[in-house]
């Protein structure tokens, strides 16, 4: 009778030791806040938290040890190629670049120009052209974010 493994998906293994890694680090800054918290200091609900991102990590670690890739896969080369094929198609590199775009806009233009432009491209893309209605939609999106933010709750946005 042979045994059947489960598979992981390509880099999946990596990106557990890479979750490992990031939650001791949150651990580390969480304890530097103020040491060993006590119930209510400042620092208990961070360290409560990377207690439990910890937890959670190691559990996924584990049950992913006896998990093997997939036998079309060669090597760790092939691996990658084959990461980077699942997890960077276009569609999410253009997104990627125009959100990064964006941060780096609000800093130059207002938050709702910045946003206005950005919506507007993104629908304009995801919505295969249809620019009159995405240039709508944008509008629409800004003029509910201006109503609710400046108007009803009087929050400033940069």
């Amino acid at each position: 009778m042979s045994q059947k493994f489960e598979r992981v998906q390509a880099g999946e293994k990596v990106f557990d030791w890479l979750l490992l890694l990031l939650s001791v680090g949150v651990l580390i800054e969480a304890y530097r806040i103020d040491g060993i918290p006590g119930l209510n200091s400042p620092g208990s609900f961070p360290m409560g938290l990377a207690l439990i991102m910890l937890a959670s990590s190691l559990v996924i670690l584990a049950s992913h040890r006896y998990k093997q890739r997939d036998p079309k896969i060669r090597n760790a080369r092939h691996e990658l190629l084959v990461f980077f094929h699942q997890h960077f198609q276009l569609h999410i590199v253009v997104f990627t670049l125009f959100a990064v775009a964006y941060l780096a806009a609000i800093v130059w233009v207002s938050f709702y120009v910045s946003t206005f432009f950005f919506l507007a491209v993104m629908f304009i893309y995801f919505r295969q052209g249809r620019v009159v209605s995405s240039l709508i939609i944008a509008a629409l999106a800004i003029a509910t974010i201006y109503g609710l933010f400046t108007l009803v709750f009087r929050v400033y946005l940069p």
